[in-house]
């Protein structure tokens, strides 16, 4: 069962909890030279014979290649800004936190993320962050159960993974939560018939089908490319010239596209059929920028959905930092960097309260740091840590401002940002609406 609460807030009622989660990074990266700027952060690499037993060991993986790489550097900045500020606090149990990072590539390549599971296995990693796709998680997630490791992905949304296994948790919401807002959102434009253009994927079919669901709910009814009509198109397909022929024929009033790097091919031929882009909805897995890759004013009045609540520009501000320091590159998406970010606080709170930095213990206690049971809320590493100490029970609060951990592992509320894109084919954040799973 899900509920879709239509509240939305204000940018600043939604980033106070990422602003207050992030007060302690602000001081605690680095110290000032005469009181003007802050130390650079770095890599914090693992060393070669680092484990879980002498380290708080976290292990990635995060598409570094592939058509999600987009969404690795926000993702890997937020792990990476997550280390650097516990090991400002202390560490994990006296143990300084090192990163591993390895490639989730993508669907279309399941070799790269085998391999990369099979190489965080043998480095004996506390916890594993990602993967970004939801096809990439499960095709290694069964590989991670069986050597005992816990998984977090801040990214995942399929409902195929919701309740996979103990082993598996995510801080992102699951399809359902964000398919019932896009949904909605469409009916709520006034649009009555929709199309959609779809991969063939588990991400794909599950939000697609979530979203339909929710248009005919709300009166509304898919005209092309709905469940069971056979028209999704393959992963990393390059030319749609039938595809959008054929969804443009049945008339629509609106366009839902689900896919990756295919929407750059499908948006050439949207407008060169002559459609209008204002009508066009995207999701997590496509609501990016183009500033670069189309004329300026392409996408202006377009919308997206991603899951997670705005980013605050303090959040902005230390993840661009980072980025920066560590990989000399400046930061220009910040898509579930929040999200990263708690799914590592919240591995290093759960090692906190079981007294040890292993997977085991991280799994029986991951539940009860979100505030599974109820609990103190915190927002800062420090502030919790201190709780679990005195040996209060804990919430921790990060930037994501998602809820507990449900039976399935799921946050069991979490906020879907609405983008509209502007005269230069940038998604600018317009509003929220909060989802409970």
């Amino acid at each position: 069962m899900r509920e879709i609460s239509l509240r939305t807030r204000a940018l600043g009622g939604l980033a106070l909890a990422a602003s207050s989660a992030l007060v302690l990074a602000g001081c605690a990266s680095g110290s000032s030279d005469g009181g003007s700027s802050e130390a650079a952060y770095t890599a914090a690499e693992c060393a070669a014979d680092s484990t879980s037993e002498n380290t708080f060991k976290v292990g990635t993986i995060l598409p570094v290649t592939g058509n999600l790489a987009f969404l690795g550097p926000p993702e890997i900045a937020g792990v990476g800004l997550a280390v650097a500020d516990i090991n400002a606090a202390g560490g994990v149990n006296g143990m300084d936190a090192c990163l591993y990072q390895t490639d989730s590539g993508d669907s279309s390549d399941m070799s790269v993320s085998t391999a990369s599971a099979e190489d965080l296995i043998k480095q004996k990693v506390s916890v594993v962050i990602g993967a970004a796709s939801s096809s990439v998680s499960l095709n290694v997630v069964d590989s991670f159960t069986e050597a005992g490791i816990v998984q977090i992905s801040p990214a995942n949304t399929s409902a195929a993974l919701s309740g996979y296994s103990p082993f598996y948790f995510r801080t992102a919401p699951p399809d359902t939560v964000q398919g019932s807002a896009l949904g909605q959102l469409i009916v709520g434009d006034g649009n009555s018939t929709v199309s959609f253009l779809v991969f063939n994927d588990s991400y794909g079919t599950g939000l697609r089908d979530s979203t339909e669901a929710a248009i005919v709910e709300g009166g509304g009814s898919v005209v092309y490319g709905g469940k069971g009509k056979g028209q999704e198109f393959p992963p990393a397909q390059t030319t749609f010239s039938s595809e959008v022929t054929a969804a443009l024929a049945a008339n629509p009033d609106a366009l839902v596209v689900i896919a990756f790097d295919e929407t750059k091919a499908i948006i050439p031929e949207l407008v060169a059929q002559g459609w209008d882009m204002a009508n066009t909805y995207f999701t997590d897995g496509n609501t990016g920028s183009f500033e670069k890759d189309f004329e300026a004013g392409t996408l202006e009045g377009a919308q997206g959905t991603i899951p997670g609540a705005a980013p605050s520009d303090e959040l902005k501000a230390l993840l661009g930092k980072y980025w920066s320091d560590v990989q000399g590159e400046e930061l220009t998406d910040f898509s579930y960097a929040a999200e990263s970010y708690d799914s590592t606080m919240l591995a290093a709170l759960a090692a906190t309260l079981g007294g040890d930095n292993s997977p085991a213990t991280i799994q029986a206690n991951l539940a009860a740091v979100s505030g599974a049971n109820g609990g103190e809320k915190c927002t800062t590493y420090t502030a919790c840590v201190d709780l679990i100490k005195a040996g209060k029970d804990i919430q921790y609060q990060g930037p994501s401002s998602v809820g507990p951990f449900n039976d399935k592992n799921d946050p069991s509320s979490a906020f879907i940002g609405i983008y509209k894109y502007n005269d230069v084919n940038v998604p600018v954040w317009a509003s929220a609406v909060e989802g409970k799973s």
